[in-house]
């Protein structure tokens, strides 16, 4: 093989190996929430959003495995569209937002779930209380530029939980479920270097 075929392959596979970079994309706070939705008494469906999100995702579309997301969330920003149930909420019957200001999730693996799809594994911290839970993710789509030049791309990830396992209330599940929905929609951008 002469010199320049030599040099000529390991530029390939050098530019191939830096192409395959994982890259870091932080979370829109505008553009990004986490819902939920509770029954209450058995007969209905409340929901609420958290508006206050952030986060850093690190993402390998070609090696999900190498990818991680690290979210926050301000537990104090929980609306239910209902002032008075917001201020029970964010007392000591329930999120006790005052000792634990924060919802953490940090991922653990990050595993391809089929076409356009992840299955993220982590640990989340409700209430001082920290237990493995799993997202499935839609997405992240295929990042497009916004009006500025900068990459944005968006995911949805779900999951349910148990808020007893999190010491989440002592109510009876007659007043207010165990299951807890949870819907996570972001929206993220490639920070200019």
């Amino acid at each position: 093989m002469s010199r320049f075929a030599l040099s000529l392959l390991v530029t390939l596979l050098l530019a191939a190996s830096a192409a395959a970079q994982v890259d870091t994309w932080q979370l829109d706070p505008a553009h990004s929430a986490a819902q939920f939705s509770v029954r209450h008494m058995g007969i209905s469906t409340i929901r609420g959003t958290f508006t206050k999100v952030s986060g850093t995702i690190q993402y390998d579309p070609t090696a999900p495995a190498k990818s991680s997301v690290d979210v926050t969330i301000d537990a104090a920003s929980v609306d239910s569209r209902v002032e008075m149930r917001d201020n029970d909420l964010r007392s000591a019957k329930f999120l006790d937002v005052e000792k634990y200001p924060t919802i953490t999730f940090k991922s653990k693996r990050v595993e391809s779930a089929g076409a356009g799809k992840l299955k993220v594994t982590g640990d989340l911290t409700i209430h001082g209380a920290t237990k493995e839970a799993v997202l499935d993710v839609d997405g992240p789509s295929p990042p497009i530029k916004d009006m500025q030049g900068n990459p944005r791309m968006g995911a949805s990830a779900t999951t349910t939980i148990n808020r007893r396992d999190f010491g989440v209330s002592n109510y009876p599940a007659a007043v207010v479920g165990e299951d807890l929905a949870i819907t996570i929609d972001v929206e993220m951008v490639k920070p200019k270097n």
